[in-house]
């Protein structure tokens, strides 16, 4: 995840605490895209699951791929799940049906 930090500029993270009870890593301006600070949680896939949590502080979720992040607003993506009574949804499904989402290319 280090070279996702690369997109971002003012950049402060997460203590301890904030980690566990607030579920995000860093917080950050994503240049050239965003113009507002968020909180992204950077959690990994661990065997390509990634968890959630409806209590998260975070704006963004953050999935680390081969060659590019995609990067999923929140809130949208709890709206998501409670319209459609879902607990377990695919990456591919949210790119899709998701109105908010950024693809960034590795470099």
């Amino acid at each position: 995840m280090n070279s996702f930090l690369e997109h971002l500029e003012d950049v402060s993270y997460a203590d301890e605490k904030e980690k566990q009870k607030e579920l995000w890593d860093v917080s950050g301006i994503l240049k050239n895209r965003l113009n507002e600070k968020y909180k992204f949680d950077l959690r990994p896939l661990v065997n390509n699951v990634k968890a959630g949590d409806t209590k998260t502080k975070a704006d963004k979720m953050v999935f680390d791929l081969k060659d590019k992040y995609i990067i999923v607003d929140i809130k949208e993506l709890h709206q998501y799940l409670k319209q459609n009574d879902l607990k377990k949804v695919y990456l591919d499904d949210l790119i899709f049906k998701l109105e908010w989402n950024i693809i960034l290319p590795k470099n």
